[in-house]
């Protein structure tokens, strides 16, 4: 395969004239991207940091196969592809003289895709999280339901959502440009985190949900804070927003978990999510976006 058989661009529209068939095809494996190229149509190509992101796709036979995009400086994210293709986008991405902080997708995708980048470039691929999407099957609520109640957060939550979102980052290692009050004001505009409140009304949990496209929507991020882990709240607000993703008509509810973290994993699944696939995540050291 050659490397010059990818199509790389800057045109977000560009890019989703050509991939937009092929990434609806699969939702859930196709999640990252979908909801990222929504929030910079939606939002503007800086939504994510100062510098421009880019595309790229590769066709064959007269149809895509594969696709990328990156927001810089986060890492470069890909669809399943095979090795050989992996092979080819390292080639084509390193003689556009790219550099890269580091790259996610699926497991084996990604893998092939660091192991091909080390080759081409030099780089250090240094595996740094082990993930797994799953899909909601028959929603439960998890057993017993704390007290409180869930309710939609609205602008009097902002600043919460800001320190939050902020604290959410930190504690998962994924600290980037995208700031809080961004994140916060994107949320609020499609009504896309609810609380778990305690009966005092204090705010216990958060669960947001991304916009609907391609009929998925996805959770994300979920997070309590530090002295308030381990009551159910997270739980609680995870089945309530669950709920609410089927309410808005999504035929697909999917989230990420850190495989490290065997007690979010157990309770995704009590709630009624069922494994996807495996990714990855892999940073390369020493390297930057550009």
């Amino acid at each position: 395969m050659r490397p010059d058989d990818w199509y790389s661009t800057g045109d977000l529209d560009a890019f989703l004239a050509r991939a937009g068939d092929f990434l609806r095809s699969r939702p859930d494996l196709h999640t990252v991207v979908l909801t990222v190229t929504e929030g910079l149509r939606t939002r503007g190509l800086h939504a994510y940091g100062p510098e421009a992101p880019f595309f790229g796709l590769r066709e064959e036979g007269g149809a895509v196969r594969a696709a990328y995009f990156q927001t810089p400086p986060y890492r470069l994210y890909l669809t399943p592809l095979t090795t050989e293709r992996a092979d080819s986008l390292a080639a084509h991405l390193a003689g556009l003289g790219r550099t890269l902080p580091g790259a996610g997708g699926e497991r084996e995708s990604v893998a092939a895709f660091a192991e091909a980048w080390q080759r081409h470039t030099g780089a250090t691929a240094v595996p740094c999280q082990r993930q797994r999407l799953y899909r909601l099957g028959t929603l439960t609520v998890p057993k017993p339901v704390p007290e409180g109640r869930a309710r939609l957060a609205g602008e009097g939550d902002r600043e919460l959502l800001v320190r939050w979102f902020e604290e959410f980052t930190r504690d998962v290692g994924e600290g980037g440009t995208e700031r809080g009050e961004s994140w916060a004001d994107a949320r609020l505009a499609h009504a896309g985190v609810t609380l778990w409140e305690g009966p005092d009304g204090t705010p216990l949990s958060m669960a947001g949900l991304t916009p609907l496209v391609a009929g998925q929507l996805r959770v994300a991020p979920v997070y309590t804070p530090a002295l308030l882990r381990g009551r159910g709240y997270a739980g609680a607000a995870t089945a309530e927003v669950s709920r609410l993703a089927r309410e808005r008509g999504a035929g697909e509810v999917l989230l990420f978990t850190d495989l490290a973290n065997p007690t979010s994993n157990g309770l995704y699944q009590r709630i009624g999510y069922r494994p996807v696939a495996d990714f990855a995540v892999y940073d390369f050291p020493g390297q930057r976006s550009s």
